[in-house]
């Protein structure tokens, strides 16, 4: 645990001397702040032109939860968000330790690769929350100001499923950069590979073979969908669990590959 711990503080000690941590978490709240505004406006436009037309026709206004819609639609721009940011955030985790030559004093150290590998996860995990966190004062805004208000469980499951999402990409964005020593090249992979999970379950069309019903299950995102409507899902949860799991998992490979070249 010591060691889990010293490596996680070095982790986060050089991801916010440098300002990488504060543009990544300056640009997500800039957009994030911008994108809720936006989507709180036109839901708002939208509602009053039903109101409008249902009382120039003398009809009844159709029902429509305006804050659910609000917050679906915001917890869809958390997720693109987190696709585009997720790779810089990672792209220098392992990549610039072998650059530099010091992951092989890690290597070698009484650090095990576990304790390497779940030290620099969480570095990373606490760098998420900390740009997810502050942007729950928007939906508590919402909550409390809103009538009706959405569900506060709707709420908590939404971030829930942002977070594990953000720890599902974290994972596959350090096995990433365990491949290569250049930056550059693991955010670009990383993003790549991003976006191959994003579409996938577009190449499958709506058909039910196996190999469609294959594709939509490995869409990261067609799992996040339930997430946003505050659905808890436990399969999900276990998706996102065992993404996570591999993507460490292969980290732990990738590393055990290069110390044996070694």
């Amino acid at each position: 645990m010591r060691n889990f711990l010293a490596m996680m503080t070095k982790d986060l000690h050089n991801l916010f001397v440098s300002p990488i941590a504060y543009v990544l978490i300056g640009v997500f709240f800039a957009l994030s702040g911008y994108f809720f505004y936006m989507i709180l406006v036109n839901v708002i436009e939208f509602t009053m032109q039903q109101v409008f037309q249902a009382q120039q026709f003398g009809t009844a206004t159709p029902p429509f939860d305006a804050s659910a819609a609000v917050m679906r639609g915001f917890f869809s721009v958390l997720s693109t968000l987190l696709l585009f940011l997720v790779p810089v955030m990672t792209m220098g985790v392992l990549a610039e330790e072998k650059k530099q030559g010091t992951i092989e004093l890690l290597l070698t150290s009484p650090l095990t690769h576990l304790q390497l590998i779940l030290g620099k996860f969480a570095a990373l995990v606490v760098l998420l929350l900390v740009m997810l966190v502050p942007t729950m004062f928007n939906s508590l805004l919402l909550y409390f100001l809103s009538e009706p208000a959405p569900p506060l469980a709707t709420l908590l499951v939404g971030y829930l499923g942002a977070f594990l999402l953000g720890g599902a990409l974290l994972a596959t964005g350090l096995f990433v950069s365990s491949l290569t020593e250049n930056q550059i090249v693991a955010a670009v992979i990383t993003f790549g590979v991003f976006i191959v999970l994003w579409v996938i379950d577009a190449t499958a069309g709506t058909g039910t073979t196996l190999t469609s019903e294959t594709l939509r299950y490995l869409s990261i995102l067609n799992h996040y969908d339930d997430f946003t409507k505050g659905v808890l899902d436990s399969q999900h949860l276990v998706f996102y669990l065992s993404f996570i799991f591999l993507g460490l998992f292969l980290t732990s490979v990738s590393l055990d590959s290069s110390n044996w070249r070694q």
